[in-house]
């Protein structure tokens, strides 16, 4: 009796004890799904099919930027692929029937998409707006020069970069050159594989003693910038006639035609899966085509909707939205008075075209630095954007927000369709600037928000696939939003 009372405990016991270990398991188990539901990141709430949308996103994605590197190449690309969809080039004819879709073109560096919604003009449209220059290496207007038995290109910047990071790397020439007769050759040289590259050399390590006191910002300085194109001697040329030689019988211009043209230096490298995991994009230009592609995509696919959608595609935001081609321009709102007075004829007025304005929602969207691993330090991180974390909400302060009625707006409708969002605040004194407060100056309701990304401005900037599906995600649901 003893012994089997002995068996009797120990098998409670034990029994007692496998019952609050499976309780246990079950509770991690669902602290574990508890977690997934609350985690911040938008790769733990999508389904297998989901997942597939994405890579198949990001595929989409990576063609389309690498055949965009320039703002005139991106409304030459855009183009194409609308055309397909159904757009049509605006016109002071075009009908604009619920439904209908247009392209417009300002300048061949600026785009605008539009599907026309069931609503009245005068009630609003709904505009996401992006930029599509990218920083990069430009030629100067005489650049050709030769010195220590090389031809070289001088050039100048546009926009901000970190200098020592454009040395040593494959450059590409692309952009167009404008004749006196009025005819126009494009070049694009080195994104093939069969083509020379140009590069700016930089000194080695054995011989850049001089040079190891200046600060990161001049280690290369601007003027250094120079690129190699050519160096092969001749016993009757010297190598800039040669050069002179060659841009004549391969392009038919002149050295002088180089004042009339626009010709950038691009890194020529493709864009490719970043990590193991393979979760990552490095490519060139993603400030801010990543903003610009989602909203041709978004737009795209936009049927009837209720409110007039618009995809607007700027350039000259890297340098401060200027001259005639920049969001600082009249160009849209002259886009805007032309569709209204084609609804309205002779009823037209400027009062009714600031109505128009007046009752637009507008996304400004435009990347910022993600949070890096190594110099997380500089973020505040209570309100920083991470990779993999879904679109980001600017509150930069200052007068620079959106006002809390549209933040809210802007909230319910991304919540409501399950895409996750985080916002941006820069710690302490930080730069940078988008199109949204040249869009709000016209009395539109404007809220700046994009995705983060790493390495921003460089030659191989970094993105989440995730975070670029989001984006798209979150135009597409903003363009259908009552």
């Amino acid at each position: 009796m003893i012994n089997n009372s002995k068996t009797i405990i120990a098998s409670a016991v034990l029994l007692s004890t496998l019952l609050f270990s499976n309780a246990s398991l079950s509770a991690g188990f669902k602290a574990d799904e508890d977690k997934k539901k609350e985690s911040p990141s938008s790769w733990l709430n999508l389904s297998e099919q989901e997942l597939k949308a994405v890579e198949s996103y990001a595929d989409e994605y990576k063609d389309y930027i690498y055949k965009t590197p320039t703002e005139l190449t991106f409304v030459t690309e855009t183009i194409k692929r609308v055309e397909k969809q159904g757009f049509k080039r605006l016109t002071e004819k075009s009908k604009l029937k619920p439904g209908a879709r247009f392209y417009d073109v300002n300048r061949d560096r600026t785009i605008s998409l539009i599907v026309m919604g069931k609503k009245d003009l005068v009630e609003g449209t709904r505009i996401v707006g992006a930029h599509i220059d990218s920083p990069r290496l430009e030629l100067k207007g005489r650049p050709l020069y030769e010195k220590q038995k090389f031809a070289m290109f001088q050039t100048y910047i546009h926009g901000g970069i970190k200098t020592y990071q454009w040395v040593n790397i494959p450059l590409a020439l692309v952009g167009r050159v404008d004749k006196k007769d009025g005819s126009v050759v494009n070049i694009s040289m080195g994104f093939n594989d069969d083509e020379p590259i140009l590069i700016v050399p930089d000194l080695a390590p054995h011989v850049d003693q001089a040079n190891r006191k200046r600060t990161s910002r001049d280690v290369i300085k601007k003027e250094e910038l120079d690129v190699i194109i050519a160096s092969k001697p001749d016993f009757d040329k010297s190598i800039k006639q040669q050069v002179t030689d060659f841009l004549k019988n391969e392009y038919d211009i002149s050295v002088e035609d180089f004042v009339s043209a626009e010709l950038a230096l691009i890194p020529a490298t493709k864009p490719r899966d970043v990590g193991f995991d393979r979760s990552m994009i490095a490519a060139y230009g993603q400030d801010d085509k990543a903003a610009a592609i989602a909203a041709v995509k978004a737009i795209s696919e936009q049927k009837t909707p209720e409110y007039t959608a618009i995809a607007y595609l700027v350039d000259n935001e890297e340098i401060g939205n200027k001259n005639n081609t920049g969001a600082g321009s009249t160009y849209l709102v002259d886009l805007l008075s032309g569709l209204l007075y084609n609804q309205k004829g002779s009823k037209y007025n400027d009062y009714l075209l600031r109505k128009v304005l007046r009752n637009t929602k507008v996304i400004s969207a435009d990347v910022n630095p993600g949070v890096n691993p190594t110099w997380s330090g500089v973020w505040e991180l209570g309100n920083a954007p991470r990779l993999g974390n879904g679109v980001n909400l600017k509150l930069y302060g200052g007068g620079f927000n959106a006002n809390s009625e549209y933040m809210a707006w802007t909230r319910n409708y991304l919540d409501n369709a399950k895409i996750k969002w985080q916002t941006s605040t820069y710690k302490g004194k930080a730069s940078g600037g988008t199109i949204g407060s040249d869009l709000s100056d016209d009395n539109m309701e404007v809220i700046d928000f994009g995705i983060p990304v790493l390495s921003i401005h460089s030659p191989y900037a970094v993105s989440s696939k995730v975070d670029l599906y989001s984006l798209y995600q979150a135009m597409s649901v903003f363009y259908q939003q009552k």
